[in-house]
């Protein structure tokens, strides 16, 4: 077997507002292994000022991986133990060269058509009039759980949409979940949950930045809106750390994203550990291109999940891929007849 990466920039259609700054492109790499019958393709999805793999030697591990690439899979994994967004690239890679088409990495009900993901509609951050037009798209879109993400703008602008929004439908109409981001100052957090929970909120992802262990452990004790945590998973890879880490936060969630926490290995020993220690969870997609998020898809599909996920189609880039992935009433759908287009990286 043969392997090479190539590095790709995607580019959004229109840039796309965070807490941590405005983004108008996106890098990733793609991995491409060979063997003498077949091509398996695999993203590594390196999200420059998130991953814990954002370090400067990062292509010189990818550099390793292609060298090393026929080395027993154990030897592999703990080589990259620390680099996230590779293991997820190489198992989908290694996943894609096995199946019977690249695209097809875990045959389903889901890519056969036959079923769907249920998903939560992204609102992202901007002006209050744009995130409230991008709210009327999905409701219109048949959506049952929106997420909005929260931190950006003037906060009792965010209350604002928020009220609206519970004025014209109730919980059990529509789920609302929001996304801080680690917007939040320690000193206010715990006022602006208050708040917030006004609105019969279904969570919020990430109130404070990471690393705040003790402060946040308190906030999850004391908050009257459950918190699910997302960046402060980021950099716990092996199942001993985060077994003890979640017995000591006690979170009421955690949501994965298996470009960040280690693939779908570390995917497995989170959802395992979350289930030792009774905290829902579910998976959400990090901006990859649809090579990436067609794994995580169906990957997903799999595990049975009931929980709406935090996955999407790639529409968000000008120069994605073709892909089979697409929404209908709120749910990601696979299109069987629709392949995955890897043509950009046969050159």
């Amino acid at each position: 077997m043969k392997a090479r990466y190539i590095k790709y920039i995607l580019h959004f259609k229109r840039p796309a507002g965070t807490s941590r700054g405005v983004l108008t492109t996106k890098e990733t790499y793609f991995l491409i292994l060979k063997n003498d019958k077949k091509t398996g393709y695999g993203e590594c999805n390196l999200f420059r000022g998130l991953s814990a793999d954002d370090v400067p030697d990062y292509e010189e591990k990818l550099k390793w991986l292609t060298a090393h690439i026929n080395r027993p899979h154990d030897e592999i994994l703990f080589e990259l133990r620390d680099y996230p967004s590779i293991i997820f690239g190489w198992e989908t890679a290694v996943k894609s060269l096995n199946a019977t088409q690249p695209h097809l990495l875990y045959p389903s009900l889901f890519t056969d058509g036959k079923a769907g993901i249920p998903i939560n509609g992204l609102i992202w951050m901007g002006s209050k009039d744009f995130m409230f037009r991008q709210i009327k798209e999905k409701l219109q879109a048949g959506f049952k759980v929106i997420k909005l993400k929260i931190g950006a703008i003037n906060f009792e602008d965010e209350l604002d949409l928020l009220k609206y929004i519970r004025q014209q439908f109730s919980p059990d109409d529509i789920e609302i979940r929001v996304d801080a981001n680690g917007a939040f100052h320690p000193n206010e957090a715990l006022e602006k949950l208050k708040r917030l929970a006004e609105y019969d909120l279904h969570s919020i992802e990430q109130p404070i930045k990471a690393g705040q262990l003790e402060i946040l452990k308190e906030l999850c004790a004391t908050t009257p809106l459950p918190i699910a945590l997302d960046e402060e998973l980021i950099g716990y890879n092996y199942m001993f750390d985060k077994q003890k880490f979640l017995e000591y936060i006690k979170p009421q969630y955690i949501i994965i994203k298996p470009a960040l926490h280690g693939g779908f290995t570390g995917t497995e020993t989170w959802i395992k550990a979350a289930e030792n220690t009774d905290t829902g969870w579910w998976i959400t997609s990090a901006l990859e291109s649809n090579v990436g998020l067609n794994a995580i898809a169906q990957y997903t599909y799999q595990l049975g999940v009931i929980v709406p996920q935090g996955l999407g189609t790639g529409g968000l880039f000008t120069n994605n891929f073709s892909s089979p992935l697409y929404i209908e009433n709120g749910e990601l759908w696979y299109e069987p007849d629709r392949n995955l287009d890897f043509d950009e990286m046969r050159n």
